[in-house]
């Protein structure tokens, strides 16, 4: 049997600026990644040049299509049996690919999807935000649910390309957009692929201030309420309660932007599936009585209430 073979798959726009960190970073691996590609999505920087400078095979089309369609591209370009998806303003540790390559090896063994731990740090300063881990357990027990619980990005991950291209890579419906790595974990989940996560700490993800979901919250929040309406649409009744409870949570951040038509349609979907207020809502027991009966009211009367007593929050 030949051993398995790993590609490094960076979507990429304007990104000149990165992508020497990551790029070092895979350099220093332990082991090195037997292919790196980076999609050039029209940079108007010399994002190309600098790729090519630090080895990587650079690819592209005549168009901006963003991110998501990015990656389905570099998982169509390269020929590796596994891919590892990066933002390009993120970095490796240098076990990332032998990390990687304990999974790899394992033969029937191995999983569809690995997510290795990470550390979060203030790109501009450095500063140590914490590290998150996964639930090995709680993965291999329902993905489906799991995916739907908890934000999991791509930078983490080790996917097997042969899978991700089996179920459709990544989701490219618009309205998923600002939430499209929610949306490509659950739509992985539910074609049934098999997760398992890895203690190992691989990644730093750099916190950028003012990043692009930083500054689009309204859009992320309205986003993930398209993505959590697919879920509801495609999972099945056993998941109801659970994308009601995330709903409930998305019906209050949409209202924090004070944009009241996602959170009506969040509440609305979730009243739909579930038929109450989940006891795990945040709120008290107040917002709780009032949300049962007049769940739009309990939406504005808590949102007034955090303006005026704790606009620090807003």
């Amino acid at each position: 049997m030949s051993t398995p073979t790993l590609a490094l798959c960076i979507p990429a726009y304007n990104a000149s600026e990165f992508l020497p960190r990551l790029l070092r970073s895979a350099a220093d691996q332990t082991i090195p990644f037997d292919e790196i590609l980076v999609y050039n999505d029209c940079s108007t920087d010399d994002t190309a040049e600098v790729a090519r400078e630090y080895g990587a095979r650079v690819i592209g089309g005549d168009v901006n299509v963003g991110c998501s369609t990015g990656k389905n591209r570099l998982a169509d370009a390269t020929t590796c049996d596994w891919i590892h998806f990066h933002d390009a303003d993120d970095e490796l540790f240098p076990n990332f690919v032998e990390s990687a390559r304990k999974w790899m090896t394992r033969g029937d063994d191995a999983p569809d999807i690995v997510l290795f731990s990470y550390e979060e740090r203030w790109d501009d300063n450095g500063e140590l935000l914490g590290i998150r881990s996964f639930d090995d357990e709680a993965l291999m027990a329902d993905p489906i649910a799991y995916t739907i619980k908890q934000q999991i990005n791509p930078f983490l991950g080790l996917y097997r390309r042969s899978s991700f291209l089996d179920a459709g890579g990544y989701d490219l419906d618009p309205n998923v957009l600002y939430n499209e790595d929610v949306a490509f974990h659950c739509k992985m989940a539910r074609a049934g692929l098999t997760f398992r996560a890895d203690p190992s700490v691989t990644v730093i993800n750099h916190r950028v201030r003012d990043s692009m979901s930083q500054a689009n919250g309204a859009k992320c929040a309205r986003a993930h309420f398209h993505v959590l309406k697919k879920a509801a649409e495609r999972s099945g009744p056993k998941y109801y309660p659970i994308v009601a409870e995330k709903l409930w949570a998305n019906a209050g951040v949409a209202g924090s932007f004070l944009d009241w038509e996602t959170a009506d349609d969040a509440v609305r979907l979730a009243v739909e599936l579930n038929g109450r207020v989940p006891a795990e809502t945040a709120g008290s027991t107040a917002f709780r009585a009032v949300a049962t009966l007049a769940p739009r009211r309990a939406l504005r009367l808590r949102e007034q209430f955090v303006r005026r007593l704790r606009p620090q929050l807003r």
